[in-house]
């Protein structure tokens, strides 16, 4: 394991996924979640939501793998974000025992997971 006072600064990190249809999918991530555009460049939109950053670049094919996890202050911001997301909600927000959260997944345009959350 790399000690922190021995590695460079850095800013933080990106993930980004490809998808055939990067303007309804963004659309969704700022509509409905919140997130800004943090960088618009050829092909690709990069996301910000409060300091968690992820871009959707175009492709050929979509990719779904993975989880956009948001996480929020409390269980009430939690269940506001499950009223905004309306039928793109997979289930009720219900309590995690084995992490100790509160959460709920929801299925973005492309079926890529988001799972709105909060820590216990």
């Amino acid at each position: 394991m790399v000690d922190a006072d021995d590695r460079p600064d850095g800013t933080g990190g990106i993930v980004f996924f490809r998808t055939e249809n990067r303007e309804t999918v963004v659309d969704w991530y700022r509509d409905t979640v919140g997130a800004e555009t943090w960088l618009e460049q050829p092909g690709c939109t990069i996301l910000a939501f409060d300091g968690f950053r992820f871009g959707f670049c175009d492709g050929e094919e979509t990719e779904t793998e993975g989880i956009l996890t948001f996480v929020y202050d409390d269980a009430a911001a939690v269940d506001a974000m499950h009223e905004r997301v309306g039928d793109a909600a997979d289930e009720e927000p219900h309590e995690n025992e084995q992490y100790d959260i509160y959460q709920f997944f929801a299925s973005d345009p492309d079926g890529r997971t988001a799972e709105f959350q909060t820590f216990r």
